[in-house]
């Protein structure tokens, strides 16, 4: 019987996929040996991220003298760098556990890339206040565990020790999150598996799964329970980060909007990486049937979407600052448009405010290397957006007597280079051994829009794909 298609939806899967034929496409890349071009992605990602490394234990063992911080530029390079991979770390949440709640459909072929994307985007932010700390051995303190220094403890009124529990509630609860997704289909895995350690592996992280309706019944209900954990602190994380500045008193920092914009920006910063990943990661897995232009083209409009938030509140930080009066305040705006650091404002607004309105053309969001290059400005202007915020509202403060400038030092550009080695290492060990599409939830939308044939009529279960796979 031929498979009939429906005139008001797309399929999500291209092709007409059977559910051996998902299993056998996902876990391919997995079991065989790694392809020339993995392994040379895998080695500039290890290349920088020994370099990096190479430079932060410099810096451990110097001190942050190395950095090109002074009395008035105290934060640059190493809170800019925290901000941005905190942000780059929203997106796998929200699209996770919100589009999770929704029900939106098309979030399966998307979602376990971006999950992944969040854990290894919060260990490269963690690295920044760490080394910033200037102990980093002495890390521990922040935590609060019992004590025989007396009444020793840490400022609980800082929002930099806010940071360090949002931040650990959020890496927890994705990480939880993101692993309990996988155990589906580690079990496939396991059941593919000829046996040796990758099987006994396999069979210990897989705890046990047996695909009856009671495992999918309580995996289900977990899933929900974590997607409604998850979602308040895709909001309250960056809302902490938010107040390491605006409860402070500098001109551009002590204000309101903070929150949302922060949200909002974190948001728009993470979704426009998801989208880099998914190209690549399409193109290098060959998983064009399963990550789709559907796919790409439903990321492009939540972009276009959440940078027109993101737009607003540049706008809505002017008018408050000429609405208020404050002479200072006005200076810190005037200052970042037509300082000496103009430049990277102006490259800012390109990147953000400018670039994302191509998305409203469907032409651009149906070429993928426009949204490749889109996506990879985007993130530019995000980490641009974070490094005008922090440095231009420091470098010109109330006395004139004070105004300093700044300038990246080489250990300093090595070390941010180190965190993307840090990522992308991760991220490709994650493509190499563990699935990078949710083979159990592709699998029940494969119907999807199709009427009749063999994808529309069967059932989508761990249970019977093992069985296939021992025919």
């Amino acid at each position: 019987m031929t498979e009939a298609v429906s005139a008001l939806r797309e399929p999500l899967v291209d092709g007409q996929k059977t559910l051996r034929a998902v299993t056998n496409d996902i876990c391919r890349p997995l079991e065989g040996r790694p392809t020339r071009l993995w392994m040379a992605g895998f080695v500039v990602a290890v290349t920088m991220l020994i370099v990096g490394g190479a430079s932060i234990l410099y810096t451990m063992a110097t001190g942050i003298g190395t950095w090109g911080l002074n009395p008035t530029v105290g934060w640059a390079f190493d809170i800019t760098n925290f901000v941005f991979w905190v942000g780059i770390g929203h997106a796998g949440t929200l699209i996770s556990a919100v589009l999770l709640l929704f029900r939106a459909r098309w979030r399966t072929g998307v979602n376990r890339s971006a999950e992944a994307m969040t854990i290894f985007a919060v260990m490269c932010a963690g690295l920044f206040p760490l080394i910033h700390m200037g102990r980093p051995w002495l890390a521990f303190w922040v935590f609060p565990y019992p004590n025989d220094r007396g009444s020793l403890w840490v400022n609980w009124r800082s929002p930099l020790l806010w940071d360090v529990f949002a931040i650990s509630t959020y890496f927890l609860i994705s990480l939880t999150f993101w692993y309990l997704g996988l155990l589906p289909d580690l079990a496939t895995l396991r059941d593919r598996a000829r046996g040796g350690l990758r099987k006994t592996l396999l069979r210990v992280a897989s705890l046990g799964w047996n695909g009856s309706t009671r495992t999918w019944h309580r995996y289900e209900h977990t899933s929900l329970l974590l997607a409604g954990l998850a979602t308040p602190l895709v909001f309250s994380v960056h809302t902490i980060v938010s107040f390491d500045f605006a409860t402070s008193v500098i001109p551009g920092w002590h204000t309101t909007i903070f929150p949302p914009y922060f949200v909002a920006g974190a948001i728009f910063s993470g979704l426009a990486m998801v989208l880099t990943l998914m190209l690549v990661a399409r193109k290098v897995m060959a998983l064009e049937s399963y990550i789709t232009k559907r796919h790409i083209g439903a990321m492009c409009k939540l972009i276009l979407g959440v940078g027109g938030i993101v737009a607003t509140a540049y706008a809505t930080e002017f008018f408050i600052a000429w609405y208020s009066g404050n002479p200072y305040e006005q200076f810190a705006f005037f200052n970042r448009a037509r300082g000496p650091m103009a430049g990277f404002y102006w490259m800012m607004v390109f990147c953000n405010v400018l670039v994302p309105q191509v998305f409203w053309f469907r032409k651009v969001r149906e070429n993928l290397w426009l949204v490749f290059a889109c996506s990879l400005l985007i993130n530019v202007g995000m980490w641009l957006e974070r490094f005008v915020i922090i440095v231009t509202s420091l470098h010109r403060d109330f006395l004139p007597s004070s105004w300093s400038s700044y300038q990246p030092t080489a250990i300093e550009v090595l070390a941010f280079v180190g965190s993307f080695g840090l990522f992308f290492t991760c991220f490709l060990l994650f493509c190499r051994f563990l699935p990078v599409i949710a083979i159990a939830e592709i699998k029940g939308v494969l119907g999807y829009a199709r009427r009749g044939g063999a994808a529309g009529h069967e059932m989508a279960s761990p249970a019977r794909d093992r069985e296939e796979v021992m025919t």
